[in-house]
């Protein structure tokens, strides 16, 4: 496998880092109809996703490309801005994409919600944030997996306020006690205890990966208010490219499932996939199915889940 490194400055002063992957160096200069970006979720860094991004470089093959950049605050990339916002991840995104030409977006879990919320920016659908607005950008084909968007209050907000205060007082394992619940609530840990859970947590401190998840706790606290604190409604979205592909993991939380079944009914054209054996974090532990289906539909073969499967799935 092939890959390399370059850093882009940012209109307001800032910086991102992105990581390129090929199956040789020739390729690492793919056209934009044969480059996918990718847009990782909260907590995690580009570094933790670039196994997943050169395997799935790999499994696109010969002739394609994967970008992986860090979002603010995390990795190679600078802090976030005193006015960080939604805004600012769209035009970071905008950036990366012009940068490196692609046509084509993945986005996981708060990544999914930036991904979404980005496009409708491009197509000038989001009042908020029609001065975005950038036909060009609009993707030939996007794809999120597990998208985090509070549609119609399916996202339970309440914890916020506790989380961040948790974080601003340095009491990191009781924030992500707050984050472990939310993202999986019918998981293993379901029903143990705060105090336990806590020092479940805590157990992870040593490693590398805990430690990384610890540091990007402050940075959590901005994209997290900006991704789910404000209710959207599905048919907002519905300007959205027919092309739009929605993954849900059948293990995932059952918001992030209902939450790619509402957009997708809202979205003429578009395509849902349920992963029978897939978690959240399918995407940074490259599950293989996961990883094939992906391929799939980046390459025009798209598999197809009736939605009603979601429910019979939970049975």
């Amino acid at each position: 496998m092939a890959s390399s490194t370059t850093t882009l400055r940012t209109e307001d002063g800032g910086v991102l880092g992105i990581h390129s992957y090929a199956t040789s160096e020739a390729d690492l200069q793919a056209p934009g109809d044969k480059r996918v970006v990718v847009v990782g979720g909260a907590f995690l860094t580009a570094s933790i996703y670039r196994p997943f991004c050169s395997l799935f470089a790999k499994q696109l093959g010969d002739g394609w490309a994967v970008d992986i950049y860090d979002r603010r605050g995390r990795g190679d990339s600078s802090p976030q801005p005193a006015d960080y916002s939604m805004s600012t991840e769209i035009s970071d995104l905008a950036l990366v994409l012009r940068h490196t030409g692609a046509k084509n977006i993945m986005g996981h879990s708060l990544g999914g919600s930036v991904a979404l919320n980005a496009v409708q920016a491009y197509v000038g659908a989001d009042p908020r944030r029609r001065h975005e607005a950038a036909l060009e950008l609009v993707p030939h084909k996007l794809c999120v997996y597990d998208p985090a968007i509070n549609i119609d209050g399916s996202i339970n907000t309440s914890w916020l306020p506790e989380f961040e205060r948790a974080v601003d007082e340095r009491r990191y394992n009781t924030a992500l006690k707050y984050v472990q619940r939310q993202i999986n609530p019918r998981g293993s840990f379901q029903d143990v205890p705060a105090w336990m859970m806590t020092g479940l947590i805590a157990m992870t401190r040593p490693t590398k990966f805990g430690q990384r998840i610890r540091a990007l706790l402050p940075t959590a606290v901005g994209e997290l208010k900006a991704a789910l604190q404000e209710q959207e409604t599905a048919e907002s979205f519905s300007a959205l490219p027919a092309s739009t592909h929605f993954m849900a993991g059948a293990l995932s939380a059952d918001y992030f499932q209902d939450t790619a079944v509402k957009l997708h009914q809202a979205i003429d054209g578009s395509t849902f996939e349920l992963s029978p054996k897939s978690l959240h974090g399918a995407i940074p532990f490259m599950h293989p199915e996961v990883l094939a289906d992906m391929a799939d539909y980046f390459e025009g073969q798209p598999k197809q889940t009736d939605p009603q499967e979601v429910a019979k799935a939970r049975d």
